[in-house]
């Protein structure tokens, strides 16, 4: 049934003015889903206004649900640029025709973030022990499956490294977005859940009252920035007009570095490549491999083929 809504939502969306020529002239551009559509919407049409202004494409905010209906847009050609999580990212590369083109620079000059697991202020939860072994009776925020900091690295190192399955330890388990899961918490809907350092950041700028309800319990290693993506067959003119202007955007125009500080605390857009997501990839073959190790219904020999495959894939990862 998911699939079926996504394909109809995607075949609604207009065609847009490219196919092979030499230069698109509209394009959609597809937000990841960490906050309301009506706050990204928001923030990020000033930075679209000057992409048209300074380019001459115009790009459409394209919102979805969850990160497949992104994916699934850009595989269809129905959104041709995106800013996704890693996670996100490495699924529009392999499913979609996708390439990282640029990454995100934050205003303090960090490339990187981190993921938290949050609780409501006076929790007696204070640490991932405490929510493991008290699992059965506590309600669990997930993170949608293609987030990379709301999902990957959690599933990597709160519960995988520990040898459980989220979706069967806790006594209530649903999915959001961060921005979601810290209202939940901060409301006690839920007991614990997921989030990240940025949406924690915006928080406190627009809910200081909501920021000092929640509590976080553990923080993961740096992640990489969130990188923005484009489709490899765009024409050659856009991909390079895009590429201009999100690598000069905000360095010197105080308008600019306005509306980079509103979409996220940025500083600007750095390039990068495919070459960003590989740390991604090991976490998530590494999650596989710690799953089928523990499949004690898998017998010997699959087993044993299937680890073999993951670590064929592992080892390709570092040459």
């Amino acid at each position: 049934m998911l699939k079926k809504l996504l394909a109809l939502a995607i075949v609604s969306i207009a065609p847009l003015a490219y196919s092979h020529r030499a230069q698109a002239q509209e394009i959609n551009f597809g937000l990841i889903s960490t906050e309301s559509s009506q706050n990204l919407k928001q923030n990020w049409l000033p930075l679209f206004a000057d992409l048209e202004r300074q380019t001459g494409i115009k790009a459409k905010p394209f919102f979805a649900s969850d990160y497949a209906g992104i994916i699934e847009g850009m595989r269809f050609k129905k959104v041709q640029a995106a800013w996704l999580g890693n996670k996100a990212a490495m699924e529009a590369v392999d499913r979609s025709g996708a390439e990282v083109f640029a990454q995100q620079v934050a205003a303090d000059g960090s490339l990187g973030y981190y993921s938290h697991l949050v609780v409501y202020r006076d929790s007696p939860l204070n640490s991932v022990e405490d929510v493991l072994k008290n699992a059965k009776s506590l309600s669990f925020g997930n993170g949608d499956p293609n987030s990379t900091s709301g999902f990957l690295v959690p599933g990597f190192y709160v519960f995988a490294k520990n040898n459980v399955d989220p979706k069967k330890i806790f006594k209530v388990t649903r999915a959001a977005n961060h921005e979601t899961n810290l209202l939940t918490v901060a409301s006690k809907q839920v007991d614990v859940a997921t989030a990240n350092s940025e949406a924690l950041e915006k928080l406190e700028t627009l809910q200081p009252a909501k920021f000092k309800d929640i509590k976080v319990i553990w923080t993961s290693p740096l992640i990489a920035s969130d990188p923005l993506l484009m489709l490899k067959d765009l024409p050659e003119a856009t991909k390079q007009k895009l590429k201009d202007f999100f690598f000069g955007y905000g360095k010197t125009d105080a308008k600019e570095k306005e509306i980079l500080m509103n979409i996220s605390k940025l500083a600007g857009f750095q390039p990068s490549t495919n070459a960003q997501l590989i740390p991604i990839r090991e976490l998530d073959l590494f999650s596989q491999r710690l799953k089928v190790e523990n499949d004690e219904g898998m017998n010997a020999a699959d087993k044993k083929a299937k680890l073999a495959e993951l670590d064929n894939k592992l080892a390709a990862l570092k040459k």
